[in-house]
């Protein structure tokens, strides 16, 4: 019976090659310089800190390192954006965590919505943090596959494993 898992996964070292760019370019560009602006991205906690000088170099910050997610092919959905903190000596810090992983309640919404479908034949089941699809027919799941994708959820979704 074919089937397919949905995921939601991030390259982190397509992350850390995007850190590396961005912390490269923010050394060269002429607007941050004496701004004494870092990025830093700790692996383990799956946290990137920014800082700057000023809350408006932050968010010059923020936009470098978002075109570099986005060349790299990570999407900006696993990006959650904490309140901007202020640091030491009047400068702005900011912590984004890098969501991964489907949790529970996300699971919920996206067999519901495999249901709503009310496709004949189509199941779908949460295995920890991934959703198993399985169906009667191929057909069936490319348009879970193409609902899924079109479904506005706050998470990027990667289809892995489809087997016939």
């Amino acid at each position: 019976m074919p089937s397919f898992d949905v995921v939601s996964e991030i390259d982190m070292q397509e992350v850390r090659n995007a850190v590396d760019q961005a912390s490269r370019e923010i050394n060269n560009r002429f607007d941050f310089k004496g701004t004494d602006s870092s990025i830093d991205l700790n692996d383990k906690e799956q946290v990137i800190t920014i800082e700057s000088a000023s809350d408006d170099r932050l968010s010059a910050l923020r936009q470098v390192l978002e075109e570099k997610l986005v060349k790299r092919s990570v999407s900006l959905k696993a990006v959650d954006y904490q309140d901007v903190e202020a640091a030491s000596g009047g400068r702005a810090r900011q912590r984004i965590n890098l969501k991964a992983g489907i949790s529970s309640d996300m699971a919920k919404k996206i067999n519901t919505r495999i249901k709503e479908m009310k496709l004949k034949g189509i199941q779908s089941s949460t295995q920890g943090d991934q959703v198993r699809v399985t169906g009667k027919k191929r057909d069936a799941l490319q348009e879970v596959i193409a609902a899924l994708k079109e479904a506005d959820l706050d998470l990027p979704l990667q289809f892995n494993n489809f087997r016939d």
